[in-house]
């Protein structure tokens, strides 16, 4: 069974005003488009096109929780009661991201974490919506996001600290290049670095969010000044070290001036997808999203402790026992190409994968129609992000143009998508 289903885009302050417009072939809301959910998350529940479909419910949470065994299949509905303990649902979500502004630093638990937590905070009668609320839900929040544009910029887990130890080098000699050095303020740093990464945040957090020694203030501004002081250097022709990660201090800093994540950002890997690249992140990895267009898939939480580079709530206690301080190199994740432009994005965890169909148009010439195959792993939502396609499972057909998305019953079993242009298909991990 196939069901047109569609959204409204989020409008957080961070999102772009026209990305997600132009990639979908809409009329820009005119206000900030961050994130279009496609999924039956409380927060967004997709909405169905033509309600009739599904006996009259509005929304694909309202049909999935009235229906399982028809929306999710039986089989699925089952395995997903038995392993939650609790009503059937679609484990992942599906997103089309637009960040015009840099999103906060951020860490999503593991499912034992989360379970913990959110039955903790309902026994201290912490509502779920309140605003100083860590756990909305017993789940975990791994993710992955597939680059849109050219470009896709990110922080993410922490980096090897022999590159933190060349950034501070980097640091000391831009200081030494002023007028007033001010080596004592990167001192701090250096010297926290040696009880460990945990310490370091620790400090930063404490001492910068109203501590009382004014240390983390002081380095924030230098670490700042030292970063426009590199791109006034490298506009007289300097070639200076780590230039990426000090344009991203200038971008904080102007987004959120005197915020101690400015310099934890240096703490972590500077990545720069080109299109089509993937990160996968996993429970733990602390990052935030700069700029750009992406295709996202996450496990269907709303569980989010934040470390900075935002005025919402931060519980620096959870976000240390969530967060995984091992360093290590950017959390990239290659494709398993299964045909000619079919490739599979696979995690290694049950609630979702990532599959990306690509029919080019010119190279299907003279044949002006392509197919590709995939088989369902479970329930399934799949948006087309370019071109057109007929969709072909084993009861039904849908056509999919640029811009519409359907949820797909797990009874159609194989898909054949025939046409030219971009698909993107979200199902649970085989």
């Amino acid at each position: 069974m196939f069901v047109g289903i569609t959204n409204t885009p989020r409008d957080y302050a961070w999102g772009s005003r026209h990305a997600i417009a132009d990639l979908l072939g809409r009329t820009p809301s005119g206000g900030p488009e961050a994130e279009l959910w496609l999924g039956a998350h409380a927060g967004s529940p997709s909405v169905i096109e033509d309600a009739a479909e599904v006996g009259g419910f509005p929304d694909l949470a309202g049909w999935i929780a009235a229906s399982p065994e028809t929306a999710l299949g039986a089989g699925w509905a089952t395995r997903q009661a038995d392993a939650a303990g609790a009503a059937p649902r679609l484990p992942f979500l599906l997103k089309i991201l637009a960040a015009g502004r840099p999103l906060s630093l951020q860490a999503h638990p593991t499912t034992e974490q989360a379970r913990a937590g959110f039955a903790l905070e309902n026994d201290a009668g912490i509502a779920v919506d309140a605003g100083n609320r860590n756990y909305r839900d017993p789940f975990h929040k791994p993710e992955l996001i597939f680059a849109l544009s050219d470009t896709f910029e990110a922080l993410c887990g922490f980096r090897p600290l022999a590159e933190v130890h060349g950034i501070i080098a980097e640091l000391r000699l831009l200081d030494l290049a002023t007028e007033y050095p001010q080596a004592a303020a990167i001192d701090l740093l250096e010297q926290h670095l040696a009880e460990g990464l945990r310490d370091t945040v620790d400090w930063l957090l404490r001492d910068g969010r109203g501590g009382d020694s004014g240390e983390v203030k002081w380095l924030v501004e230098r670490v700042v000044a030292l970063a426009e002081h590199a791109a006034f250097l490298a506009d007289g022709g300097a070639n200076i070290g780590y230039a990426s990660e000090l344009e991203a201090v200038r971008v904080l800093a102007a987004e959120y001036p005197g915020d101690p994540g400015i310099v934890i950002g240096l703490l972590l890997n500077r990545v720069s997808l080109k299109r089509g690249e993937v990160l996968y992140l996993p429970a733990g990895n602390i990052h935030a999203y700069l700029s750009g267009l992406g295709v996202e898939v996450m496990a269907a939480s709303d569980n989010v402790l934040r470390g900075g580079l935002t005025p919402k709530h931060i519980d620096i206690e959870e976000l240390l026992a969530v967060l995984d301080f091992t360093p290590e190199a950017s959390p990239r994740l290659a494709p398993i190409v299964v045909a000619d432009g079919v490739a599979r994005y696979r995690p290694g965890i049950t609630d979702f994968e990532l599959v990306h169909i690509h029919a080019d148009a010119a190279a299907a010439s003279p044949t002006p129609v392509t197919m590709r195959q995939i088989t369902l792993t479970g329930p399934a939502i799949a948006i087309c992000t370019a071109g057109g396609f007929l969709v072909a499972g084993s009861s039904s057909s849908r056509p999919l143009k640029r811009g519409q998305a359907v949820y797909v019953t797990p009874d159609e079993g194989t898909l054949t998508f025939a046409g030219t242009g971009e698909v993107f298909l979200a199902m649970p991990g085989a």
